[in-house]
């Protein structure tokens, strides 16, 4: 499926680094050309600050020109952190002793979800543990039949274990956007070191994931792998060439690319990073996923500070988490945040103060879903994506849903800064009435 042994070679190789190679890899994904992995290797080892700002300009650049100024924002519910599984970095492992064990019910989970709507958002990304006694596919069409149902959230996206294609099948037919699921690591002797129990020991059965879940019928999926668990070019470069083998095979890139960066994990084995990642080059990475998967959208959750995340918008990175949670029931204080998480948390603003960091580095904050309901999805949206027509849809419903969302804030000193920020960076008018509609 793919070629780990080029993949290794090319995160090994010391490249000369000339100007004029790094002016035309950038050339040629301003227009949208696929880089090479060998290009991607060329753009993981540039470090000068010079070379680094060139990257950082046309990262940014070409997310202006295929997505536009918006941001899209979104919160992760947790359902459940019941685990079979033995990974030795996760707060979620089976017998970690320090961790309290919550599934919730359908109705609990609709509290949360609840509480995520008054709070402004209207996609929510489902993450639940891997127990299939538990939380299996039965219990996961439910929640979401019944959220779908009850719930104000528009769009719901799932981040779950790898299953067979009949159950991702039944999860399909209720009407889930995205499907998700990292590698963790490409690296396979790393991975089968770091996973040691349970389901999820088989490298195989996770890398074939994705191919499932498009034959299952989503049209749009999420991958990504955890930054320091392995030597991150390596990791990095298997990521791209994954994102080619979908482009190759199914006609689309995947929906999203994730960089998650290693957390400590109360209870795990592993309190830090085997290979760390120093934040320089996480900006870098972030640069060139944009850069060599173009459509994808490059999400960076509050695993990282405030600060790197207010930075990375300008490194091409377009869909953020806010006001996170990750333990079942931490919305709604069903749990203590710290008594049942996945990982530590590094940024806990508000999605107000996230909001106003976003107007201020002169981006546009988007509730959007519409492109599931417009059937913008997969191939389509890819296809549009490079067209450079998407951004269109993008800007005005990000607009709109921006606007929906100030009209509903019940914080009027929140709404007041909010607008004043806008006004100011002249994303919002000054009458403050947009007459468009969802596109």
């Amino acid at each position: 499926m793919l070629n780990f042994t080029l993949i290794e070679e090319l995160s090994k190789e010391r490249f000369f680094l000339k100007k004029e190679r790094l002016l035309n890899i950038l050339e040629r994904a301003l227009n949208l050309k696929t880089l090479s992995l060998e290009d991607a290797a060329y753009l993981l080892s540039v470090n000068t600050e010079e070379d680094l700002k060139l990257i950082q300009q046309s990262s940014l650049t070409l997310k202006r020109k295929v997505f536009g100024d918006r941001v899209v924002l979104f919160a992760p519910l947790y359902l459940s952190n019941e685990c079979v599984n033995k990974c030795l970095y996760c707060g979620f492992q089976n017998g970690n002793t320090y961790e309290k064990r919550k599934t919730l019910t359908k109705q609990e989970a609709l509290k949360e979800a609840d509480f995520l709507v008054k709070r402004g958002f209207k996609r929510a990304l489902l993450v639940t543990a891997e127990n299939s006694n538990i939380c299996g596919v039965d219990y996961i069409t439910d929640v979401i039949r019944y959220l779908y149902e009850r719930s104000g959230l528009r769009i719901l996206h799932l981040n779950a274990a790898p299953m067979e294609i009949e159950e991702l099948r039944a999860i399909k037919k209720e009407g889930v956007g995205v499907f998700q699921l990292f590698q963790e690591t490409y690296h396979k002797e790393t991975y089968e070191r770091l996973h040691i129990k349970g389901r999820k020991k088989s490298f195989e059965y996770r890398l074939l994931a994705m191919t499932r879940a498009i034959e299952a019928g989503f049209q749009d999926v999420g991958i990504g792998a955890l930054l320091g668990l392995y030597d991150y070019k390596f990791d990095v470069l298997a990521c791209i060439a994954h994102s080619y083998f979908l482009k190759e095979h199914y006609g689309t890139f995947p929906h999203t690319i994730s960089v998650p960066r290693f957390r400590y994990a109360r209870g795990a084995v592993i309190e830090s990073p085997p290979a760390p990642v120093d934040d320089i080059t996480f900006k870098k990475i972030v640069a060139v996923y944009r850069l060599a998967v173009p459509t994808a959208g490059i999400v960076v959750s509050t695993r990282e500070p405030s600060g790197l995340r207010d930075d990375i918008l300008c490194y091409g990175a377009s869909q953020i988490s806010a006001e996170s949670k990750t333990s079942p029931g931490g919305y709604t204080q069903l749990v203590k945040e710290e008594d049942a998480s996945q990982f530590s948390l590094n940024d806990t603003r508000s999605l107000e103060e996230v909001i106003i960091s976003i107007l201020e580095k002169g981006f546009l904050p988007s509730f959007c879903t519409a492109c599931y309901k417009k059937e913008r999805v997969g191939e389509n949206f890819h296809k549009l994506a490079e067209k450079g027509v998407i951004k269109d849809f993008c800007s005005k419903n990000a607009l709109y849903t921006f606007y929906e969302y100030l009209d509903n804030l019940e914080n009027k000193d929140a709404r007041e800064k909010i607008i004043s920020i806008g006004k100011q960076k002249k994303v919002l008018s000054e009458d403050l009435v947009f007459k468009g509609k969802l596109l």
